[in-house]
């Protein structure tokens, strides 16, 4: 795989797919876009727009060459993989019955979800832990907070070679690292990516918060929770980006709140609408990545022998809640109620 010639198909072009796909193609020619209406017939018009934050009238509009079959690149090198862990078995079957097993599968999905499925269809596959918040307001027009950075990695620490060749082509457009230490990034992820359901379930950024020192409390002792699931199950921190340390997640469930309520809030002033939170608030398709991302954890706390009742009470809610076709966000105090009986069942 040469870093110059390689091609590169993007599956699935929704917020991550679109925002890393938009990075590169200014820098590099070789790559292709396929996705479903509405997204492929936005991309042919009017390409993939990004802006930051920070600077919303900044916008940078990228034009990509959309393909509507991977048949119409029969000799990809690598396929982007930006769909989420619902809709993962229906893209590999259609990527291994279109291209066989030739090409590299570049898997962005939350979760270790993806290590179960993809071996099964493919022989080459790098995983990514992605390290950064974005959303998209319609179709292939993508906000972010910051670029970056990609954490790649393989589970046997295999395809070193083809690791390389494809983070130079991504690093064109956004950092890229590849690591020794998948399971350590995929799972220290996986402890930020816990707030997303009660985030969801409480509506944050669709109204306001009735009781901050009661979200504080629970986002914290759900994130803590996580850290003591990863350190019974023999998992070790990896920085991610600018994601908060396991250090600053203690401390901010251990220390009184007059102490760690300023840094808390400027935490949660850079949490954006998570992926969870379009899925369940703005999509309403019914599927989320709940079972993927919590009950996963939850899964090896109870192996361990662990309680965790903020994150077993946040999630026996969203199962319930999410199930709603009229969903509607619950008070804090309402989850609250919830983890208090978590709590007095322990006794």
């Amino acid at each position: 795989m040469l870093p110059d010639s390689m091609k590169i198909v993007f599956f699935g072009t929704g917020v991550i797919g679109g925002s890393v796909g938009g990075w590169i193609a200014p820098h590099y020619p070789h790559l292709y876009f396929l996705d479903r209406e509405p997204i492929s017939t936005a991309l042919r018009t009017g390409g993939i727009t990004l802006y930051q934050q920070e600077t919303p009238a900044e916008r940078q509009r990228v034009s990509v060459r959309v393909i509507d079959d991977l048949a119409a690149v029969p000799d990809a090198d690598v396929v982007v993989l930006g769909v989420k862990n619902y809709s993962l078995e229906g893209a590999a079957r259609a990527i291994r019955e279109k291209l066989g097993d030739r090409p590299v599968i570049f898997a962005m999905q939350n979760g270790a979800e993806n290590q179960r499925i993809l071996p099964h269809y493919f022989s080459k596959v790098i995983y990514c832990v992605v390290s950064y918040n974005a959303w998209m307001d319609e179709p292939v027009v993508i906000g972010y907070q910051k670029k970056g950075p990609l954490v790649i990695g393989t589970i046997h620490n295999e395809l070193q070679p083809e690791m390389a060749a494809i983070a130079r082509v991504f690093n064109l457009g956004v950092e890229t690292i590849v690591t020794p230490h998948l399971q350590d990034a995929v799972y220290t992820k996986m402890v930020i990516n816990l707030t997303n359901s009660l985030t969801t379930l409480i509506g944050m950024g669709y109204r306001e918060i009735g009781d901050r020192a009661l979200f504080q409390k629970l986002l914290t002792n759900m994130t803590y929770e996580g850290i003591q699931i990863l350190r019974a199950a023999g998992f070790n921190e990896c920085k991610l980006g600018g994601m908060p340390s396991w250090l600053v997640i203690r401390a901010g469930a251990k220390l009184p709140r007059l102490l760690t309520k300023p840094l808390f809030e400027r935490n949660v002033k850079k949490m954006v609408l998570s992926s969870m939170a379009q899925d369940v608030l703005q999509r309403r398709g019914g599927t989320s990545e709940l079972e993927t991302l919590n009950g996963h954890l939850l899964h090896l706390a109870d192996r361990h022998g662990l309680a965790v009742p903020y994150n077993r009470a946040v999630y026996e809610l969203c199962r319930e809640e999410f199930s709603r076709p009229d969903f509607q966000p619950l008070e804090v105090k309402e989850v609250w109620l919830a983890v208090k009986k978590q709590l007095a069942a322990r006794r």
